[in-house]
């Protein structure tokens, strides 16, 4: 369920115009007839139903907070970006997405209703630690640094990777060095961005001309760029990477850089971690888990067991 609120309403129409714009770079100027127009844009986002089978677990149900069992539901913030992780139907209404697909099905292995408010991707983890959701998903990686605050359950490992333009000398990057004098598309506030804030002394101490990182609030706007040459290569999670370029003319998924698990997220010393867990691994064992995995082509991001805030992976 999605509350619309002014807010949700504002962030909603932003999304809408990054998908339009995402639409405008995958279909160039094909025709909708022959699989490469918007037509075939929009059927790409699959529709198949893997939750509405899931059914109440009592054991995971009961790990639940007295005050949540009672009130029957939870407060999630979903960032919207892109597929595979949360976008909007053609409708402009519908939410889709592994995000979704995965906080509707703990709740019904809970027992309670998810109570969806759209929120933008920077302003989630902030909003956790004053208590306003109970909980928020945005494809978040689960880093040492994140951990000091928010707490995670996680649900599937993706991680870092990089794409460019096929006519880019690029290949592989295995250092951030490769990237010394260029311009670097990401998201703004995310791990991506952090990652090549932390390294930019890289190209000093190698002599190198610095790179130029630009951030993006919106996916389609960081696609044009690099589509329009304004940026010479993308860096964002390997799912959404490898699933963009396939609709997308002229680009290509370069490599994995760096995985990472992904989680709900939670304020810090939350009591519902224990009852989420739950949750995921229940579905693993029913078979939604794998269900949901092949509807969004992310079959190798599974993990063996959820776990509460690991440590980051190295």
């Amino acid at each position: 369920m999605t509350t619309s609120t002014p807010r949700a309403t504002a962030l909603r129409a932003a999304a809408l115009l990054a998908t339009a714009a995402l639409a405008l770079t995958a279909c160039g100027s094909g025709d909708p007839s022959d699989g490469t127009g918007p037509a075939a844009a929009t059927a790409r986002i699959p529709t198949t139903d893997v939750v509405s089978g899931v059914t109440k677990d009592p054991a995971a149900a009961k790990l639940l907070p007295a005050d949540v069992r009672a009130r029957g539901s939870l407060s999630l913030a979903s960032s919207v970006g892109s597929p595979p992780s949360a976008t909007y139907l053609p409708d402009g209404r519908t939410l889709a997405g592994q995000d979704i697909d995965f906080a509707d099905a703990v709740g019904k292995v809970l027992g309670v209703r998810i109570k969806r408010e759209v929120a933008g991707f920077e302003a989630i983890l902030p909003a956790l630690g004053s208590g306003k959701y109970d909980l928020g998903t945005g494809n978040f990686g689960v880093t040492d640094e994140r951990r000091r605050t928010i707490d995670f359950v996680t649900y599937v490992n993706d991680g870092q990777g990089f794409a460019a333009r096929k006519d880019s000398p690029l290949r592989k990057v295995t250092s951030l060095r490769q990237l010394c004098g260029l311009t670097v598309a990401t998201g703004a506030g995310t791990t991506f961005e952090t990652t090549l804030e932390e390294n930019a002394h890289l190209c000093e101490e190698a002599g190198k001309q610095p790179y130029d990182v630009k951030t993006y609030a919106e996916q389609g706007a960081l696609w044009i760029s690099l589509q329009q040459g304004r940026s010479d290569v993308v860096m964002s999670t390997v799912n959404g990477l490898r699933y963009a370029v396939k609709q997308q003319p002229g680009l290509r998924f370069l490599n994995e850089f760096k995985r990472l698990d992904v989680g709900f997220a939670f304020k810090k010393g939350t009591p519902l971690a224990p009852a989420v867990r739950a949750a995921v691994n229940r579905l693993k064992k029913d078979g939604t888990y794998d269900r949901i995995l092949r509807k969004w082509g992310t079959g190798p991001s599974a993990i063996a067991t959820s776990r509460i805030s690991p440590p980051e992976v190295k």
